[in-house]
């Protein structure tokens, strides 16, 4: 009743609109990918010295970095037929659908080779096999088993080339990463600050920009971004563009794109009062720490304008990406993260401080913890005392064992207070010989709602017996 029959949409030359020149921010994954196409064009070129077609090609990657988007780019440069179908297609209700699809899907792949197989979301399929509490899913399990058959088998798939996409990439069977099945595994990161100008002008080329719109400077402010925010960032910006009934897009529409994206819809201000008042003296606590210590990132914005879940925001953006972090780099950010309680307590007393600091004190918990457990930055020495978190379901033990005594565990949390003390001693330390500024910034908060980085910096700076930046010191 065709339950057997392969559910994958098949092109036999995939127009799928989208070249390499399209796909962008990622270069040494489409050089990668370049060779893969220029096999399936001229084969010969490559067997004549005994090179061998790769099978399979694993892009690995967070969510939106592009993985699908390599893949109708190959289809549509290679110019041969082209198979695509979704992980989660294999496996239905009835016993031994999954690999009967499997075993269609190649021999329909064998009648139309040289040609592309795409299976996108691999993972639906290819979980590690005996896994779980009481065994695994078997009827899973067969499919994965026809897969790796047909992959590289005793029958031989010349001319096929399967490409597989995942984010997922830890819990995938050790027998589907071998070389034969999937030779090539490329990573598909998000993009650094010249990928995402790239991805920006790819993306801008169908938007009526203003003159004004600076591509360079969004690129250097969406630091983490993937290529699926920064599409989704200059769509937010034409909405709103078309909702104020302007022209072309503005820097003024991309600023509220970015704020809608991480922190979401902007809220209704509040109106002046003690509450207004504690908040912006909170707000201006992250930021003058984060103005006035050395290592920490420059302040963005300052804002007491809600949105999401948060009363007021102060946004922090790095000068580059920050692929690696210093000690005195995680101290200023557990100084600048303890700013907000900090101000609440020098300015309003002990008393009265709030419960807005929820979120930041997680943080700075997490961070503190990561630094002695994790990054061997404390009296313990250079040990890693924590890893990862094991799921139990991918065949990981049930129990976490502790890797350390209880006298260690007493030295941790030791550790971890003397970090978060000496930050705080410090923080309350900058609030009492800031006071004056801080009480000038707060005014000037409440009056304008919305303070730029550029605007609290010169006003720090009036402050002319004030250091710029105060150094982090050790506990």
């Amino acid at each position: 009743m065709s339950f057997g029959k392969s559910r994958a949409r098949f092109q036999m030359e995939a127009k799928t609109g989208v070249q390499f020149e399209d796909v962008a921010g990622i270069e040494e994954a489409k050089e990668e990918l370049q060779e893969v196409v220029a096999f399936l064009k001229k084969p010969e070129k490559f067997t004549a010295i005994g090179a061998k077609i790769p099978r399979g090609v694993l892009l690995i990657g967070p969510p939106g970095t592009g993985k699908t988007l390599l893949a109708k780019a190959i289809s549509g440069e290679a110019a041969v037929p082209f198979f695509s179908i979704s992980g989660s297609e294999f496996v239905e209700m009835f016993v031994g659908v999954g690999a009967s699809r499997v075993r269609d899907l190649f021999k329909k792949a064998k009648e139309n080779a040289p040609c592309i197989v795409f299976i996108d979301e691999i993972d639906a399929v290819g979980r590690q096999r005996g896994t779980g509490i009481g065994g695994g899913n078997d009827e899973r399990e067969q499919t994965l088993n026809q897969l790796l058959t047909e992959m590289d088998g005793f029958e031989g798939n010349s001319g096929i080339i399967i490409i597989a996409a995942t984010n997922r990439v830890d819990v995938l069977d050790q027998a589907l990463l071998r070389p034969g099945r999937f030779d090539r595994q490329i990573m598909v990161d998000p993009p650094d600050a010249k990928g995402r100008l790239e991805i920006l002008q790819v993306h801008a080329r169908d938007k009526k920009m203003a003159e004004e719109v600076s591509l360079e400077a969004i690129a250097r402010r969406t630091p983490g971004f993937t290529g699926a925010d920064l599409a989704n960032l200059l769509n937010e910006a034409a909405i709103l563009t078309a909702r104020r009934r302007k022209e072309g897009i503005t820097m003024a529409e991309v600023d509220d794109a970015v704020d809608r994206v991480v922190a979401g819809m902007e809220g209704i201000p509040l109106v002046d009062s003690k509450s207004k008042r504690l908040i912006a003296y909170h707000e201006v606590g992250h930021a003058i720490v984060g103005t006035l210590v050395k290592a920490h990132n420059p302040v963005q914005k300052v804002t007491l304008i809600p949105r999401g879940q948060a009363q007021g925001l102060t946004w922090f953006t790095p000068d580059d990406d920050q692929t690696l972090i210093s000690r005195s780099q995680i101290m200023a950010m557990i100084m600048g993260l303890l700013g907000g309680r900090a101000a609440e307590e020098v300015i309003f007393g002990d008393a009265e401080v709030t419960t807005g600091a929820s979120s930041d004190l997680q943080r700075v918990t997490s961070l503190a913890r990561q630094m002695v457990t994790r990054f061997g930055m404390s009296d313990l020495g250079p040990l890693s005392l924590e890893g990862s978190q094991e799921e139990v379901f991918l065949g990981r033990s049930w129990l976490n064992r502790s890797e350390y005594s209880e006298a260690i565990s007493a030295r941790i949390d030791a550790q971890l207070r003397a970090i978060v003390d000496h930050c705080y001693a410090q923080t309350k330390q900058i609030m009492l010989e800031n006071r004056l500024l801080i009480d000038r910034l707060v005014d000037l908060l409440v009056e304008k709602e919305t303070l730029d980085g550029d605007e609290f910096r010169q006003i720090v700076s009036e402050y002319t017996n004030i250091p710029q930046k105060t150094l982090v010191t050790s506990p």
